[in-house]
């Protein structure tokens, strides 16, 4: 048997299925039970997100077959003459379905004449047509296409929800992530989905056994190893600026993307502060650390100052031409060496 993805065999089935978008969810379903639906929706938002999951759905949900579902790439399907042909197809009945429903994915992709040859049917369409249009890119479709849908912002999922994701997942396939490793992963996915359990998926492929530790997770990924961002750690709660830049001397040298590392490096900053100010989420905080990393944090004496720092230095590394320079001057500038001479 061929293999499928994970992101593909854990899709989204039914609405119930679907987490975190219970804006775009709730309205849907309303109009299905009120039998009130409109003809023309926009599904915004970046990648990832469950766009094209959520409109087979609601097409299912109207109760559309297969044979009065189309699915165009608008991104490979982009000219004038495909969608000319396209619109002159909408016209006829559907085959065994109330509506046909197209879903346009990429729609953003579509050129100005293809977007003007399809404006006067999404103006005046049939009663029996639907469109989903689906983009990554809401700035790029028209405002005059816009205009004549729906439209549904997609929300990215808080790390806390991928991470729950992703752990959920592993476990179905017969794994158990550690708490740091769902985090890292989840962290990896950047706010998709999608990209989330692909990062999984390699991880689960490069598993030694059944319990997958942050280390592990690390190995599979090529991210930072814990023991690079906990000795810069260690050396800006003592103030030792010595240890503090060799340690990411000795990140940079190991050949770890430093834009990671200043990411995860922040995250243990945060959650630092979050021990030491928010007793209350102790609890939590453990469960979501683990208890090894929670302990390596709790003994951690850092100020707000120094995540602010670092914090500038994340807005720095895009454009500095020696990745490792924004976190040197962070602990340079902490360290009050920051200043000029004094004449």
């Amino acid at each position: 048997m061929a293999h499928q993805s994970l992101y593909r065999t854990y899709r989204p089935k039914r609405f119930e299925d679907i987490v975190g978008q219970d804006q775009v969810v709730a309205p849907l379903l309303e109009q299905i039970k009120a039998e009130k639906v409109g003809h023309a929706f926009l599904f915004a938002g970046s990648r990832g997100l469950g766009k094209t999951s959520i409109a087979r759905i609601f097409a299912r949900e109207l109760g559309t077959s297969d044979r009065d579902l189309y699915e165009i790439d608008a991104a490979s399907h982009n000219g004038v003459d495909y969608i000319r042909e396209l619109t002159e197809n909408i016209y006829t009945l559907p085959f065994e379905s109330k509506f046909k429903v197209y879903i346009l994915d990429e729609a953003h992709m579509l050129s100005k004449g293809a977007w003007n040859a399809f404006l006067k049917t999404l103006e005046e369409p049939p009663a029996h047509a639907l469109f989903i249009l689906a983009t990554t890119e809401r700035e790029k479709i028209p405002e005059t296409v816009e205009s004549r849908c729906q439209v549904y912002e997609f929300k990215k999922p808080s790390r806390a929800i991928l991470a729950k994701t992703v752990a959920e997942v592993a476990e179905k396939e017969g794994y158990t992530l550690e708490p740091a490793a769902a985090e890292l992963v989840a962290l990896l996915g950047d706010g998709s989905y999608r990209d989330a359990l692909s990062v999984l998926e390699k991880v689960l492929a490069s598993a030694q056994g059944k319990k997958i530790s942050a280390e592990d997770a690390e190995c599979a990924t090529g991210a930072p190893k814990h023991a690079l961002v906990l000795s810069l750690l260690q050396a800006l709660s003592v103030n030792d600026t010595a240890s503090a830049l060799t340690a990411i001397r000795s990140a940079a040298s190991s050949g770890v993307d430093m834009q990671l590392y200043l990411t995860l490096l922040l995250e243990s900053l945060r959650h630092t502060l979050l021990i030491r100010h928010a007793p209350e989420l102790k609890k939590e905080l453990a469960e979501e650390l683990g208890e090894d990393r929670y302990a390596e944090l709790a003994a951690l004496n850092v100020s707000h100052v120094v995540l602010a720092r670092f914090l500038d230095a994340a807005s720095r590394i895009r454009f500095s031409p020696i990745p490792s320079l924004p976190l040197e001057l962070a602990v340079l500038e902490l360290a009050g060496h920051g200043q000029p001479d004094a004449q």
